[in-house]
């Protein structure tokens, strides 16, 4: 069995995760952005640390990593050219986490190196800054085309598939997924759910694949409502895309 511990860390609206298996005793990370942070997280939970899996290499995802990694004697799972790399990973990769296979899925756009860890046998899928909930990561590295080819690739999961991102952007991208999609019902359900949430200072990771498929404008690059909205109705998809993700970049 696997438990999950989300926590908040610097800088704001982060969040940090660990894995654990409680037959093993195994415990992963996903990223180090803030070391006092992760070590109080294992300090709380009572878990040894013995992976670090990093999902690029912003400051907010690695600051932390020498720290950790030094504390725990964790080998760390990566992209290359990040310092404290013990293995390094590329798209189509898979290595072992507690006897369980986790695939590696390599998700340009946000950033080159950007990496997404997979458990199929878990149903779980942490996306870094790839996929937030109802929103996608800016693009600094990359093309609109290869984000969005990049967001396929997560979309072709299964959709009970639990996703857990790296940041808690939830409130603002429901209000920019509501003015492209107003229609949409089950979009201006979640919106409500989500303020409520935040309101009570619950977080509104994770989220679903299939509840991304319905709510999510940058995975719905496809439906009519969204194109006629943007008066696109004869683009491509990856043009859709990329004129959503110009119009949330200036929301």
């Amino acid at each position: 069995m696997l438990e999950i511990h989300q926590f908040p860390h610097p800088p704001l609206d982060n969040y940090g995760v660990l894995i654990h298996d409680t037959d093993t005793g195994e415990t992963a990370a996903v990223d180090a952005g803030d070391g006092t942070s992760y070590l109080a997280a294992l300090k709380e939970t009572g878990w040894t640390l013995t992976q670090i899996w990093v999902t690029h290499h912003h400051h907010d995802h690695v600051t932390g990593l020498a720290q950790v990694k030094s504390a725990t004697g964790a080998k760390v799972y990566g992209p290359t050219g990040i310092d404290g790399v013990d293995h390094a990973l590329s798209g189509g990769d898979s290595f072992t986490f507690a006897g369980r296979q986790v695939d590696v899925i390599h998700t340009p756009g946000h950033t080159s190196d950007m990496l997404n860890f997979h458990i199929a046998s878990e149903r779980v899928v942490f996306t870094g800054d790839t996929l937030f909930v109802m929103g996608c990561g800016r693009l600094f590295e990359e093309s609109p085309e290869t984000m969005w080819d990049s967001l396929q690739k997560l979309a072709e999961l299964p959709e009970d598939t639990k996703v857990y991102c790296s940041h808690e952007y939830t409130l603002a991208n429901a209000k920019f997924a509501l003015s492209v999609d107003p229609d949409n019902i089950a979009l201006r359900n979640r919106a409500i759910e989500v303020e409520q949430l935040r309101d009570q200072g619950d977080p509104t990771v994770p989220s679903t694949i299939g509840a991304e498929l319905e709510t999510n404008p940058f995975l719905r690059c496809a439906d009519p409502l969204i194109r006629k909205a943007l008066v696109l109705e004869h683009a491509s998809d990856a043009e859709v895309f990329a004129e959503l993700r110009k119009r949330k970049d200036n929301f």
